[in-house]
């Protein structure tokens, strides 16, 4: 047992680490191209905070263990919401940008619709679906670079990543400093989002591999790890950018990081395992007679991204009191899941 908890916690370090490299990065290139922290939260950050969950459930897939394959993507998509961006929003509230949030959350409840369409219908996902959830990957990451150009040609309208520069400032500094970023800053920021990428896949394999050895030690139903520890594990990566985002200012960056990653857990996760090995949804525990997933895991899912996501969209603010609820709406989640 000490192997598993000292290896738990190298990886926990490395996740830190990693987060804070990462972030730096993706708000170096941000503030570079003067694109919407939002966006680039939405699509780089997300990517590299996904990595995690596409190895743990591509490999729980291939091995034959569809309840970690499903359960992590989906736990891991409520985990993000309900606790991770409700840790942001509580801490610091605020404002957001309509139009950086419009695209990645019509793509995620399309594909939510999809996905839960399939789920309710049919009970099992085959290679199909899991083709079509990438082909949504694919149009949302072209969308969104579309987005990107058309928000650096219009001089950021979805709001700039940066501040205004001084405009006092003469064109001789204003080229050396040009210079300067075109020949390091770029390669260094690169670097630092490659490395911090790394360092948050190999921390959350550690901490996923040897906490769920731990969790099994105690007794806890591989269902139960799935949905709750697994998800939790995976969704670090998530939390640890929400916080280092947090302390370092960059609060739309966490949200739009949080919005991308859920996406990204169900189009490109969800694709990759389920056109893998196709599947049938798992039935490890019923609820009120059915299928505990589509009577709890699937409902919750959609209610805690309309409790973060509705108000975005209609006030373009973020309230604490959305972050409190949805706080106590995961801590009776993962309480339901261990009394099942």
């Amino acid at each position: 047992m000490l192997i598993p908890v000292l290896l738990f916690l190298v990886g926990l370090l490395f996740l830190i680490k990693g987060g804070d490299w990462f972030v730096d990065g993706a708000t170096g290139i941000a503030e570079r191209f003067h694109l919407p922290e939002l966006l680039i939260g939405a699509t780089v950050v997300s990517i590299g905070t996904t990595l995690p969950e596409v190895m743990v459930s591509a490999t729980s897939a291939v091995s034959g263990h569809s309840e970690i394959a499903y359960g992590n993507a989906i736990g891991s998509i409520i985990c993000n919401t309900s606790l991770i961006s409700a840790i942001t929003i509580a801490v610091r509230p605020g404002k957001v940008s309509r139009k950086s949030l419009t695209l990645p959350i019509c793509f995620f409840f399309a594909a939510a619709l999809f996905y839960a369409g399939v789920a309710y219908s049919t009970g099992a996902f085959t290679r199909w679906t899991g083709i079509l959830l990438l082909l949504l990957f694919a149009v949302y990451m072209v969308a969104t670079v579309r987005q990107m150009t058309v928000s650096e040609s219009a001089g950021g309208e979805l709001g700039q990543a940066v501040p205004e520069r001084n405009l006092e400032s003469t064109a001789e500094d204003a080229s050396d400093r040009a210079d300067d970023k075109g020949n390091s800053s770029i390669v260094k920021e690169i670097i630092l989002l490659i490395a911090g990428a790394v360092l948050i896949a190999i921390g959350a394999d550690l901490l996923v591999d040897n906490g769920t050895l731990i969790a099994e030690a105690l007794g806890v139903p591989e269902s139960v790890i799935a949905l709750t520890f697994v998800a939790l594990g995976t969704s670090l990566p998530e939390l640890v950018t929400a916080i280092t985002s947090l302390v370092k200012g960059h609060g739309a960056l966490s949200l739009g990081n949080v919005i991308g990653a859920n996406l990204f857990n169900l189009v490109l996760v969800c694709g990759i395992s389920i056109t893998l090995n196709p599947f049938r949804i798992p039935v490890s525990s019923t609820l009120f007679g059915y299928n505990a997933s589509l009577v709890l895991d699937l409902p919750v899912m959609f209610a805690v991204m309309l409790i973060l996501t509705v108000p975005a969209l209609i006030r373009q603010k973020l309230y604490r009191v959305q972050g409190i609820l949805l706080l106590a709406i995961y801590a009776s989640y993962c309480a339901i899941q261990f009394t099942m």
